[in-house]
């Protein structure tokens, strides 16, 4: 078991770093060359900038029973059809009974911005959404 992290956007890498660190396990860290994540107690792999190039680096390096972090429906849905325990930022636990719904979603949000459409965007992160993020990884171990 190790800790993937699709670094990129992602609000709780040091959480999650800490976290694989307490509990002894192996966490790399993903990301593109316009972001820099050098975490002690974590290994990096930094990819050219382009669509998807983390996403792909990521799903390369999954193994089954790993736990990826990411909040991409997309590729929350290829970890899982690898074997790996895929959740998001706010301890949403990914799985075979929500990510095609979660994946029609996204596509209708896609088709919506395509036609000159808005889609209303995050709400400002809370302190408890870390509290849960924690909790759901922790749950993994």
């Amino acid at each position: 078991m190790r800790i993937l992290i699709d670094a990129d956007g992602c609000p709780v890498v040091e959480q999650a770093v800490n976290a694989a660190k307490e509990a002894g396990i192996e966490c790399i860290i993903f990301c593109d060359t316009a972001h820099v994540f050098e975490k002690e107690g974590a290994k990096t792999v930094t990819v050219a900038q382009g669509k998807d190039s983390v996403d792909f680096a990521l799903v390369n390096a999954v193994q089954k029973g790993d736990i990826v972090i990411t909040q991409d429906y997309g590729l929350a849905a290829m970890c899982l059809a690898r074997g790996a325990v895929a959740l998001n930022q706010d301890g949403m636990v990914y799985s075979d009974k929500n990510i095609g719904t979660l994946l029609t979603s996204r596509h209708i949000s896609q088709k919506v911005r395509r036609g000159g459409g808005r889609i209303k965007g995050p709400q400002k992160r809370k302190a408890n959404q870390n509290d849960k993020f924690l909790k759901a990884l922790k749950a993994q171990f």
